[in-house]
């Protein structure tokens, strides 16, 4: 259970209801008198919905808003996103409030219950998904990322790229074509801190600290790391290649009493083979400052224990290498399909 929470895609739920409007002969939906009854729940602006339908399901929270996209208009940024699969856009802020679902309309009046944008899109810049029009993915995220402070805007990047929609090569050819829009000083900022290794919100964000408030060059992520034998160690979060320090994010289900002994196992491995270490859990991320101290702590520590180095990056024979997100993308054909000028 824990293994599929942590997941970057989800699949898009079954079950899904398609808001209707009033219809006076109760077919097509429901006559005015029916509206006010429990059976159905009003999503705004003249639109109605089953009452079974769960408003707290984002993706049906997504559909009700996106019924209301008249011609010329999309759903973009974190709803479509998610509307393809990518799990860590779920539509809430930090402090766990509901996000409005962000919507682009040309031209007509901006109902309420979604977040209205009046910017150009191209037809290009345009497709059907499972019902509902979308702006392509690589617009979406641009719009999300736009809009957004650096390190959220880093944080998108790398989920959608986790997810396998875009990468950020893509996305840097992408804003290539993006002279004069608004926000793309920041996108370009967040494209140069970004990559495509992160698997959680979480490790990125820890990978932030490490780069923006402890000054450090730019870690390894997620790459395994062997003994001289060519035994895998582990899989390490972030770790600097030089000093031989590894950094580990531990969620919730590290809590978990399997799961804590194979991670108090896999410290152990690291420490006997050289490689300091450091934790953060929880809320750690909060206090950004206290982590940095917690980072140069763990390289002071490197420097002053001097271990042999008994590690190595350097891949055995028998390690299967993963392919990389843009050698993916380009084997399923997807780089003409995403890239639309």
């Amino acid at each position: 259970m824990h293994e599929l929470l942590w997941q970057p895609r989800c699949e898009r739920p079954v079950g899904l209801i398609r808001p209707v409007r009033l219809d006076p002969a109760g077919v097509a939906g429901p006559t005015r008198s029916q509206a006010r009854s429990r059976k159905w729940r009003s999503t705004g602006h003249g639109w109605y919905v089953d009452a079974r339908a769960a408003p707290t399901c984002v993706e049906q929270r997504i559909l009700e808003q996106a019924v209301k996209v008249e011609r010329g208009g999309v759903v973009t940024g974190w709803a479509v996103l998610r509307w393809h699969g990518a799990r860590y856009f779920d539509g809430l802020t930090a402090g766990g409030r509901q996000r409005e679902v962000p919507l682009i309309r040309l031209t007509g009046r901006y109902p309420k219950g979604a977040d209205w944008r009046r910017h150009k899109i191209g037809a290009q810049e345009q497709e059907i998904v499972a019902g509902i029009r979308c702006a392509t993915v690589q617009r979406a995220l641009f719009d999300e990322m736009r809009f957004s402070d650096l390190r959220s805007a880093v944080v998108a990047m790398e989920m959608a790229a986790a997810a396998g929609l875009t990468s950020s090569w893509l996305m840097t050819l992408y804003t290539s074509h993006r002279q004069g829009w608004e926000g793309i000083p920041l996108v370009r900022e967040a494209l140069t801190l970004a990559g495509d290794d992160s698997r959680s919100p979480q490790e990125t964000r820890l990978k932030l600290v490490w780069i923006l408030d402890s000054g450090l060059p730019y870690p390894v992520v997620n790459q395994p790391v062997f003994d001289l034998r060519g035994n895998l160690l582990g899989i390490p979060d972030l770790l600097d290649p030089c000093l031989g320090v590894v950094g580990e994010y531990d969620g919730v289900d590290h809590k978990d009493r399997d799961r804590h002994r194979k991670d108090v196992e896999r410290e152990q491995r690291y420490r006997e083979h050289g490689l300091e270490y450091f934790t953060v859990v929880g809320g750690d991320l909060r206090d950004r400052d206290m982590v940095a101290r917690r980072i140069h702590a763990a390289r002071s520590r490197a420097r002053v224990l001097e271990v042999p180095r008994r590690w190595t990056l350097r891949q055995p024979p028998w390690w299967r290498a993963q392919e990389s997100l843009d050698a993916r993308l380009i084997r399923a054909g997807r780089v003409g399909e995403l890239i639309r000028w």
